[in-house]
């Protein structure tokens, strides 16, 4: 559902590197400290609402949490720095 905010000109998937480079280090460090954390019994992941895939020992959907949400907030502070700059040449 980020379709929408492209389309506004957020511009933020004709920027691959850039990208990366805002959604990479966050999720790698949030996902080693969820490796960790798992591994040392901290905190766990209830089979009820997991698929049961894993990858390093993490649900899958631990995973993609960690990609989809700093891609979303990026992508809706684009949008709004967008869409501001167009109000503001209104004015």
């Amino acid at each position: 559902m980020t379709a929408p905010l492209e389309l506004l000109g957020a511009r933020v998937y004709r920027r691959p590197r850039r990208l990366v480079g805002a959604v990479l280090p966050p999720a790698a460090l949030f996902l080693l400290w969820d490796v960790v954390a798992t591994e040392r019994g901290t905190w766990s992941f209830n089979p009820t609402y997991v698929t049961g895939t894993r990858i390093l020992g993490l649900p899958l959907e631990e995973l993609a949490f960690f990609v989809v949400i700093p891609l979303c907030g990026l992508l809706t502070y684009e949008a709004v720095q967008v869409v501001g700059a167009r109000l503001a040449r209104r004015g």
